[in-house]
C-alpha cells in the first residue's frame, strides 16, 4: 500500500516470473494498472493485451481482469483503486490459483 484516501487506494504489486493473480471482478471500484518495470499480460473481459513499461490499461468495475507475468524478470505495477468501496470483500474470484474461492453450498 503506498496511499489510501476515502474514495481510492495506491498499491504497488510485483509478480514473479510465471506468476499470475486471480481472474477477478469488483462491483464498487475501478482499477487503473501502470506496469513500472517488466512485462504484464492483463485480461479485461475478453481482450488480453501485453503491456510493457509504463504502459497501463483501465479496468471498469464489474469487468473480469486478471494479471500475469509471462517474462523471464520480475513484473512491477502501479494499482489505482477508485470507487466508494474498497474493501477487500468486493473481491469476487473465479479463477485462483491460492486457494481463495469461496464455495457455495449446493
Amino acid at each position: 500500500m503506498l496511499e489510501e484516501g476515502a474514495a481510492y487506494k495506491i498499491k504497488r504489486i510485483e509478480l514473479p516470473p510465471g506468476g499470475k493473480l486471480s481472474l477477478q471482478m469488483h462491483h464498487h471500484r475501478s482499477e487503473h494498472w501502470v506496469v513500472v518495470s517488466g512485462t504484464g499480460q492483463v485480461q479485461v473481459g475478453e481482450r488480453e493485451v501485453l503491456l510493457t513499461e509504463n504502459q497501463s490499461v483501465d479496468i471498469p468495475k464489474t469487468t473480469r481482469h486478471r494479471l500475469s507475468n509471462p517474462g523471464k524478470v520480475p513484473l512491477a505495477i502501479i494499482e489505482i483503486q477508485t470507487g466508494p468501496y474498497l474493501g477487500e470483500d468486493d473481491i469476487v474470484r473465479y479463477d485462483d490459483v491460492y486457494g481463495r474461492i469461496k464455495k457455495t453450498a449446493s
